[in-house]
């Protein structure tokens, strides 16, 4: 695939900024609640970390940061979280299914192989009608970040098994999913099911910049691991990844960044470095595929990712990222997250491979 049109993204800055984003992290990692090493935040901070070892190992012969992986990895004895359905608590399964790949040990996959096939034979009855005050609400996808954490999961058993159950489940799982979050005429995702009537100052519906921004990377995720000769399955995901990538990059602000309230950025005016990061990604993966014309989409991811770079302090701290929630919230420049990191350097590590054009 040819890329039209001009690009200018230098490789050496790339990696430069990259090193210093997750250098920084390393050496700060966030603690409290929701910090577990086995928690979603970390999980996608692992896959971003994933991508980073994978070019530093490549390209310098480093493999430093695959040796923090793994130190992550083995004195959690490569488990998954707590929660049986839950999809955060298998998030973690994603990176540490990766490193199996590379490394071959079977305890590694083990404990993700055990949940995934204990939630496929014994599939959670539960609505989509997420309520927090009856937690068991939360033993299916129904909420759209969910969409991140664990269908890339299935979808990665299966690439590896070839059996079906894993597919069935996550298709099954998915479009349930969508049936009931996603809308049809905005083409973006509601964060759960208690927004469907709530409206923002300016009117419009509520649609929450990092759930679609988990959303739109957890397809990415899902494309680059199914089969390309899958033609079951493969078509809606890469339809709905088209249709969301049309819209989201409609919706980014002046200043480059996509803000915590999609269709109200005015009352959020101020950078969100999460969303953003997940939807550079996700679009910057599709130039790369060739799902989406270079010519269209380069200059938004371009755009984009210079937004992102403002966004990092001399010392590689990963500013303006919305903390952990549900719904748009103001953000301040000090703020930071393992996951907005996760996804600046997986956003990172396609630009790198469009900067080869």
């Amino acid at each position: 695939m040819q890329v039209t049109a001009q690009t200018d993204f230098d490789k050496t800055t790339i990696k430069s900024i990259m090193k210093q984003v997750a250098d920084w992290q390393i050496a700060n990692p966030n603690k409290g609640a929701e910090h577990d090493d086995l928690d979603w935040t970390h999980a996608a901070l692992y896959m971003g970390m994933l991508d980073w070892a994978e070019l530093t190992e490549k390209e310098d012969g480093d493999d430093s940061y695959y040796q923090w992986l793994m130190r992550i990895g083995r004195r959690n004895h490569f488990q998954v979280g707590k929660w049986m359905y839950h999809a955060d608590f298998i998030a973690v399964g994603q990176p540490f299914i990766d490193l199996y790949v590379k490394y071959g040990n079977k305890k590694m996959i083990a404990p993700v192989m055990a949940r995934a096939n204990w939630v496929v034979e014994n599939p959670a009855e539960t609505p989509l009608e997420l309520d927090y005050g009856k937690l068991e609400t939360l033993d299916r996808w129904s909420w759209c970040d969910a969409l991140f954490m664990a269908p890339p999961v299935y979808a990665k058993l299966y690439a590896l098994t070839k059996n079906r159950k894993y597919l069935d489940f996550l298709n099954k799982e998915y479009k349930a999913t969508y049936e009931y979050l996603y809308d049809k005429d905005e083409h973006l995702f509601y964060r759960d099911r208690r927004f469907f009537a709530k409206r923002e100052a300016n009117g419009k519906k509520v649609f929450w910049g990092r759930g679609n921004g988990w959303v739109i990377g957890g397809l990415a995720e899902i494309l680059k691991t199914l089969p390309a000769e899958d033609t079951e399955f493969r078509p809606f995901y890469l339809e709905l990844y088209k249709e969301m990538s049309e819209r989201l990059a409609g919706l980014q602000g002046k200043d480059g960044y996509w803000h915590a309230s999609l269709l109200d950025p005015a009352s959020y005016p101020s950078p969100e470095t999460s969303a953003t990061g997940f939807i550079v990604y996700g679009l910057a993966y599709g130039i790369n595929q060739g799902y989406l014309p270079a010519d269209k989409y380069l200059p938004v991811v371009k755009k984009g990712w210079e937004a992102l770079t403002r966004a990092v302090e001399a010392n590689g701290k990963l500013g303006w990222v919305q903390p952990v929630g549900a719904d748009p919230k103001k953000v301040t420049r000090d703020m930071t997250e393992l996951y907005g990191t996760g996804a600046f350097l997986m956003a990172a590590s396609e630009i790198y491979k469009l900067a080869d054009k």
